[in-house]
């Protein structure tokens, strides 16, 4: 369990991707975290998303996750307010049933 104030390595998605290369190719999880000084688990975990499950994470570590909010148009702003009032919408609907 994470402690208060802990921070956590962030890495490349470019060595992600070198790593989980290596990974394909049948290189040892501990060989290349002591190679390259990385946690065990976090090479396991790597192995387990991209190499054994491909499909549900195409990208292999390259430029997923939620994009940033300087990457984000005004139109994607919108969108999330859209969102946001339609929640609220159905929020209210369901409290006024009860």
């Amino acid at each position: 369990m994470a402690k208060k104030g802990q921070k956590f390595a962030k890495y490349d998605n470019t060595f992600i991707q070198e790593i989980v290369n290596e990974l394909k190719k049948g290189i040892p999880a501990t060989r290349l975290s002591k190679e390259n000084n990385i946690p065990l688990h976090t090479v396991k975990t790597w192995k387990r998303k991209f190499v054994n499950h491909p499909e549900l994470y195409p990208n292999a570590g390259v430029g997923s996750g939620r994009p940033k909010e300087k990457d984000l148009t005004k139109e994607d702003y919108k969108e999330r307010f859209e969102i946001l009032k339609k929640y609220r919408a159905f929020l209210k609907e369901q409290r006024e049933r009860k």
